[in-house]
């Protein structure tokens, strides 16, 4: 009986600290995967241009910087979940 009480208490937390990980390997997989994307989109524009490289450099940086808050917000996120 009171094994049974301790698994069914420990389960969720498992299971919570087993998602919260998942999430931050996802959140951290996608914000690569889209800084990459970025960057590469950003190199063939200036392959393509090379007069406006200024403002599509300023542009990426700005997106960049956007898709590491969200990919920061979403770490925070998954550790608060971790740690509940």
């Amino acid at each position: 009986m009171l094994s049974t009480l301790l698994l069914e208490a420990s389960g969720p937390a498992i299971g919570a600290g087993f998602g919260a990980g998942l999430g931050a390997g996802i959140v951290a997989l996608g914000a690569g995967l889209g800084i990459g994307k970025l960057a590469g989109a950003a190199v063939e524009s200036i392959a393509r241009q090379p007069e406006a490289t200024e403002a599509i450099r300023g542009s990426m940086v700005l997106t960049a910087a956007f898709i590491e808050g969200v990919a920061l917000f979403g770490q925070v996120v998954c550790l608060l979940l971790a740690l509940k």
